[in-house]
């Protein structure tokens, strides 16, 4: 049996969780979330509070998704109570960012700035300007837009220029052997 899968999840006070068939709804007080669970998996609310995520018998595929599915009721729980934030850096002369409004306008070496817009549930903070997080309630959401903006000017191996993520250890490469 999944080790993960078959771990109670228990529900924190604040919380409010809905089960109706495949559809688990959590609304806390960071906002709400619903998600629908893939067949054969269904979710089950025990006596004293705790959710458990079943499987129905010992198939492949319902192996494979027990495990996930209730990480991801335990993720759309921690997310409206803590939420979820990732934080990027910059690196490079002249590289920055600034917060426009609720946008982030970049400067990142191209002849024009950079304006990204954040998705609804999702915010942004500048915090200096080589250094800004991403915010939100849905961690699936947070990531991608994280790694969207990366995407943007991903860091490169040779002087490590570039957006990445706090505390990402770039691989540098030897730059050209010189003549000899």
């Amino acid at each position: 049996m999944s080790r993960i899968g078959r771990k109670a999840i228990t529900v924190p006070s604040g919380v409010d969780i809905t089960i109706a068939g495949q559809t688990v709804k959590v609304k806390g007080p960071k906002g709400e979330l619903q998600h629908t669970l893939v067949e054969p998996i269904t979710a089950e609310r025990a006596d004293n509070g705790e959710i458990h995520v079943v499987r129905p018998n010992d198939e492949r595929r319902a192996k494979e998704l027990h495990g996930l599915s209730r990480t991801l009721v335990n993720n759309m729980i921690v997310g409206v109570t803590e939420g979820y934030r990732k934080s990027l850096e910059i690196a490079g002369t002249g590289y920055r960012v600034q917060a426009k409004g609720s946008d982030l306008e970049f400067a990142l070496g191209f002849s024009h700035p950079v304006v990204v817009a954040p998705p609804k549930g999702i915010t942004f903070a500048v915090e200096r300007p080589t250094l800004f997080h991403v915010s939100g309630i849905d961690k699936q959401q947070v990531g991608e837009v994280a790694a969207n903006i990366r995407k943007i000017r991903p860091p490169e191996p040779y002087k490590g220029k570039g957006v990445r993520y706090q505390g990402e250890a770039i691989r540098r490469k030897a730059g050209k052997a010189g003549k000899k």
